[in-house]
């Protein structure tokens, strides 16, 4: 073998350990975690709506002005992690300032109380990934406010066939330096080196979306970023001993990206909680007693647990249960197998609300992965499983839900989490609460009640028949796909 071939094959072996590496390398530590059930956490369902009445165009909005409570109510701490954060976007379109709002709150809250500890934990994307700074994420830390950049190279690669090469190659070049290429977020944004743009196609994220004090917690699928204020989404508010489990994980997202948030809830040991990546086996006996249990039980899950422990809830569903979802993105191929089980099995009704997956931001998109999805689930089911498109008006049905309602208790999953490989595969920072509750209760009534409004169009419309936006195409269903297996997709 020439001198020139076992270079390249030296180049290939490397590529491809590194390659193997980044697909199954450890989590880092607190990554995919379940936690203990509570009874004692008060959990509280909000949710955003826009839809259509009297021909008009509604925007029924309560989870920002709620986060904004929860800020002000705050004595002691206040940790908030979130996916974007950032006005970036075409100026053409007008939207209601919430990075503005929030960043003046926070910094508000720090002057009239300068020993609260505030910590801002985001995501990469607010900076382009390095390319030029925040002029939020500034301002608070010019103002005393912790700020955390996600160390996204910590994390699994969800696109490993481009990631190898990536990782080999280009990371050590960082992503600094004057910008010449446009914005892909905003005309209007700096422009942006090439070295970004490929840092973004490894397509990693911290998805999570939470806000946590010592009074309450809020996990929710919306985002606090002017371009989703007018986002159809959903958010839990909890109090409770939980706080300690929801505030142990994001204390973990901040020690593996090299920082710390020295703040404790009530009873908490100095230091970052024990969380194993696989869980504890503890849970799945907390999981058996909360089924049995009268009172609502909540827990936290992020990453891979919530996959696992949705898997189980539906597998677990029999003739005369229900199973509604409201989800942004549906593609995972475990989930989608398990929903057409549940049919097969003779449950008694499974409701899926699902976004057309044709608008991102004044961009108009393929419909993929929803829509072949949907015509997928339709079709394997013959027509058991029933799919209704939210009616979109540019803005996204960004909900991530899920409600099962078995003969006497109810098992609701819902926070940051789309069911894609990439956001329940231990790929994305993703949180999200499992809570069983029993029919009675009014948290039950309110999330049946909201699937009921929105898939039966009471007071307003909301929802379209599936025949609307049905996609039978083969290709974009082979696209979808490729896209799902080999991770080369933002979804």
């Amino acid at each position: 073998m020439s001198r020139r071939k076992k270079l390249i094959f030296i180049v290939f072996l490397i590529v491809f350990f590194v390659f193997l590496y980044g697909i199954f390398k450890p989590l880092p530590h607190g990554v995919s975690w379940q936690g203990e059930f509570y009874d004692d956490a008060k959990v509280k369902f909000i949710y955003d709506l826009t839809y259509e009445q009297d021909g008009l165009i509604v925007h029924q909005q309560n989870i920002f002005q709620k986060a904004l409570e929860i800020i002000e109510e705050a004595e002691e701490f206040i940790v908030l992690d979130m996916f974007l954060f950032n006005d970036d976007y075409d100026r053409k379109n007008e939207f209601p300032q919430l990075a503005n709002t929030i960043t003046q709150a926070l910094v508000k809250k720090k002057e009239e109380d300068p020993s609260i500890s505030i910590t801002l934990i985001t995501d990469e994307i607010n900076t382009f990934y390095g390319a030029y700074p925040s002029k939020y994420l500034e301002e608070l830390k010019h103002n005393g406010i912790e700020v955390v950049l996600t160390d996204l190279n910590a994390l699994r690669d969800s696109n490993p066939l481009y990631s190898g090469v990536w990782n080999t190659f280009i990371r050590w070049f960082g992503t600094s330096g004057k910008g010449w290429l446009p914005n892909a977020f905003s005309p209007q944004a700096p422009k942006v080196t090439a070295r970004s743009y490929l840092k973004l196609l490894n397509f990693k994220a911290n998805h999570r979306k939470v806000l946590v004090t010592e009074k309450n917690a809020m996990l929710t699928s919306a985002n606090f970023h002017d371009a989703s204020a007018f986002h159809s989404n959903i958010a839990f508010v909890v109090e409770g001993d939980i706080i300690r489990d929801i505030l142990a994980s994001e204390k973990a997202v901040v020690a593996f990206s090299g920082e710390e948030i020295k703040v404790f809830y009530q009873g908490e040991d100095e230091q970052v909680k024990d969380v194993a990546q696989s869980g504890r086996d503890a849970t799945s006996l907390t999981i058996e007693q909360a089924k049995n249990s009268a009172q609502i039980e909540v827990c936290l899950l992020t990453e891979g647990m919530i996959k696992r422990e949705l898997l189980k809830a539906i597998n677990k569903t029999e003739q005369g249960d229900h199973i509604w979802m409201g989800m942004f993105y549906l593609s995972d191929r475990q989930i989608i197998n398990s929903l057409l089980m549940a049919s097969r099995r003779g449950v008694e009704e499974i409701n899926l609300v699902l976004d057309p997956n044709k608008d991102a931001f004044g961009l108009e998109k393929n419909g993929i992965p929803n829509r072949p999805v949907a015509n997928e689930l339709y079709e394997k089911s013959d027509g058991k499983i029933k799919i209704r498109w939210y009616k979109t008006h540019g803005e996204q049905f960004h909900t991530k839900l899920t409600f099962i309602k078995n003969k006497e208790k109810s098992i609701i999953i819902g926070g940051s989490a789309n069911l894609t490989k990439r956001n329940i595969s231990n790929y994305n920072l993703e949180a999200n609460l499992a809570i069983y509750a029993d029919n009675e209760s009014l948290l039950v009534s309110d999330i049946e009640n909201y699937f009921q409004q929105i898939w039966s169009n009471k007071k307003g419309i909301y929802t379209v028949d599936l025949e609307v936006y049905r996609e039978k195409s083969t290709w974009k269903r082979l696209l979808y796909l490729f896209q799902e297996f080999t991770g080369f997709s933002t979804v």
